[in-house]
């Protein structure tokens, strides 16, 4: 992509501007920084798998600087085969969620897994998320 000292191209300004857009228009997005590709919905459960990480930013927050200062800063995990960025709007706080997330196809795992990974963490994963059935479970 190109280093935090570099000024942000063109080419990644549209992307975060894209990201910003979709969140706000559909509740969240799930894409890759690296490859500036966004996400098909899928047979899977997605959650946090940095929870530490997570930003978590009031309605009026300025998401499009958010989101960029966000994706400078954990580059590198975002970069890593099974993570991508994942947006969400909260729908009774309408905080937003920034985070570096992951999945699994199965329930019972994504939910063991989203557990163990918020007590190592010491950080509360909300919520897993299925975009395939649009489904939010509550943990």
């Amino acid at each position: 992509m190109h280093s935090p000292q570099t000024q942000p191209s063109t080419h990644f300004e549209s992307y975060v501007l894209k990201v910003a857009s979709l969140t706000l228009e559909k509740g969240g997005t799930a894409s890759r920084p690296d490859t500036r590709q966004f996400l098909a919905p899928m047979d899977a459960w997605s959650f946090p798998k940095y929870p530490g990480k997570t930003l978590i930013l009031p309605p009026e927050a300025d998401l499009v600087g958010q989101i960029r200062a966000f994706i400078l800063d954990n580059e590198s995990f975002l970069s890593e085969p099974d993570c991508w960025l994942g947006t969400w709007i909260h729908p009774g706080t309408r905080y937003f969620y920034l985070d570096i997330v992951t999945s699994r196809p199965d329930l019972d795992e994504a939910r063991k897994m989203a557990l163990e990974i918020s007590q190592r963490e010491g950080r509360r994963i909300v919520a897993l998320y299925h975009s395939g059935r649009e489904e939010t479970v509550y943990l």
